[in-house]
């Protein structure tokens, strides 16, 4: 999967589940200042990324997610492995 079309999927993603215009919501954006997000959603978010992209994240994996593009690294990296 290309960067620009998981971080795409992942934008639409976060702005479903936090309510947040997807146009808001860039790269850099972080998930708590920026987004409004809690660590509820976060873990609502780690569910919907797991189920979406066939991965399992780890606690240290996610407890490192701060940004929108630390997720998406980090999706690009799992999705890579799984292929």
């Amino acid at each position: 999967m290309e960067r620009e079309e998981l971080f795409k999927k992942v934008a639409e993603i976060i702005s479903e589940k936090l309510n947040v215009p997807i146009e808001d919501i860039e790269e850099d954006s972080h998930l708590i200042e920026d987004l409004g997000a809690d660590s509820l959603d976060a873990f609502d978010l780690v569910m919907v990324f797991e189920d979406e992209f066939g991965i399992k994240l780890e606690d240290d994996e996610i407890e490192k997610l701060m940004t929108v593009k630390d997720i998406v690294n980090l999706l690009q990296e799992k999705v890579k492995d799984r292929e």
